[in-house]
């Protein structure tokens, strides 16, 4: 139960929830029992504090019961308000797309920052881009950049990707390939889609090292691979 409560910190589909139950096949029968058992057992353990949250992730996502996002909002306001940081965390996404209740980004914003100031990835790496973009708040590109760089040493992979940017364009911070390079190298290998077009795009034109055409054709297939349209279409134009 443990491990399903930390992925749901990780991800934010239903594969997440299937593939920490089993690691068996999906749709395995086996694998069904026990989705509908946990489930089960969320409705007879409503008063423990994980169970109140992982109740509201079924909800919110529609497993084994009707998506309903109200019902999910609720279930996760009453875990935050016992410190639920997770809980915290998905109050702030629903205030943010309006997902259960109307959206308000000022509030997702503090639900944020609540999160964040215990150190949660997720809470740092939203803060930062509130900021990056002026989302709901002022635009502090100072801000974001130590908060980026916080969630991207904790492993964060858009926070890598995103402070890469930042360093690759002078964004709020004096203009370094180098970094930008290491960034979307360190993204790129765990698997991050959006990284590894980057890192082509650093190869192609030789910025901040050498002009390798292997490497920049390497890592756009492996973006596009993962279905990130840019990177089909310059491969298309490379193989021309």
């Amino acid at each position: 139960m443990s491990q399903i409560i930390e992925n749901f910190g990780k991800m934010d589909t239903k594969e997440m929830v299937y593939t920490s139950l089993t690691n068996e096949d999906i749709s395995s029968e086996k694998n069904s029992n026990i989705i509908v058992k946990i489930h089960d057992w969320l409705l007879i353990n409503q008063n423990n504090l994980d169970s109140i949250f992982l109740f509201g992730c079924f909800n919110y996502l529609g497993i084994e019961t009707s998506e309903n996002r109200k019902k999910a909002f609720n279930l996760f306001i009453k875990a935050s308000e016992q410190n639920h940081i997770l809980a915290q965390y998905y109050v702030g996404l629903c205030y943010e797309c309006g997902r259960g209740t109307v959206k308000d980004k000022k509030l997702a914003f503090e639900y944020y920052k609540k999160i964040a100031n215990k150190g949660n990835v997720l809470g740092l790496f939203r803060c930062g881009y509130f900021y990056d973009i002026g989302f709901g708040i002022s635009v502090n590109k100072q801000k974001a950049i130590e908060l980026y760089q916080q969630a991207a040493n904790l492993g964060h992979l858009i926070a890598q990707n995103n402070l890469g940017v930042m360093y690759e364009n002078g964004d709020g911070i004096n203009k370094d390939y180098g970094r930008a390079f290491e960034l979307y190298h360190k993204a790129a290998n765990s698997g991050y889609s959006l990284a590894q077009y980057n890192l082509a795009d650093m190869y192609e034109y030789g910025k901040g090292i050498e002009n390798d055409i292997n490497q920049t054709i390497y890592w756009y297939e492996k973006s596009a691979k993962q279905g990130y349209q840019l990177a089909q279409n310059k491969l298309e134009i490379l193989r021309k």
